[in-house]
């Protein structure tokens, strides 16, 4: 669970969110959405302890994250940025276990049960065939997949993606979100992304979350998309 108190963001002299109190609750599949430069990347990255440039408070199931320390909060949160990992000659097995640093020693040595987690969680995104496959040699696509299985190893019960959908084909951006929303179901995890793409956003989650600075309107989608909201998305 995610929860926002107070919360207020932005950059320089601009306001992006301003006293936001909200919850993401476990087990839900929220979509970030909202116009480019509104803020969803800063949310996100604050949300993830990566942003520290914000007033208020956010609790990761009941804990604040500015009182916990880096590997603690790496073992509540795993975050999926934009950026596309294509690291020549890195086995896939091996960039799904990074996932599991924050439970491994000082010189990373894997266990059995994490071995076993590692291989699950390629498993859990359908790509445990392509375990021994190099990053290199993969679309877009499967990369994503490999970075979300990368999260499942650091088994958090929240994991925040930015912009998953991006440069991905149509039916590959469906595929992923089912994905998203049967590990959020199937698994209790809160899982909140940031997307453009609105069909998505309104008929593939349980909840919506705009940012129309300076407010955040969340509620469940259906009830997001009766309300009218969406008009705020083209609106100046």
């Amino acid at each position: 669970m995610i929860q926002l108190k107070h919360l207020s963001t932005g950059y320089r002299s601009r306001i992006l969110l301003s006293d936001a109190d909200t919850i993401f609750p476990a087990a839900t599949l929220t979509a970030l959405i909202g116009r480019n430069g509104t803020g969803k990347s800063t949310l996100l990255r604050a949300i993830a302890g990566l942003n520290p440039h914000y007033s208020g408070t956010i609790d990761i199931d009941g804990k604040d994250i500015r009182d916990l320390s880096a590997p603690a909060l790496a073992r509540r949160l795993a975050f999926v940025s934009t950026q596309r990992t294509r690291i020549p000659s890195m086995r896939c097995v091996d960039a799904v276990a990074m996932g599991r640093a924050p439970y491994t020693n000082w010189i990373g040595h894997m266990r059995k049960e994490d071995e076993e987690i590692v291989l699950r969680s390629l498993e859990d995104v359908g790509m445990a065939g392509f375990a021994m496959r190099t990053l290199d040699t993969m679309s877009d696509g499967e990369c994503q997949r490999v970075m979300i299985a990368r999260a499942l190893a650091q088994d958090t019960p929240v994991i925040l993606l930015d912009e998953p959908t991006s440069f991905l084909d149509m039916p590959s951006r469906y595929d992923l979100v089912r994905l998203l929303g049967r590990l959020a179901h199937d698994q209790g995890k809160c899982i909140l992304f940031s997307t453009h793409e609105l069909d998505i956003a309104t008929e593939m989650t349980d909840a919506v979350a705009l940012i129309d600075p300076p407010r955040l309107i969340h509620l469940p989608a259906k009830d997001f998309v009766a309300a009218g909201h969406l008009s705020l998305i083209f609106s100046n």
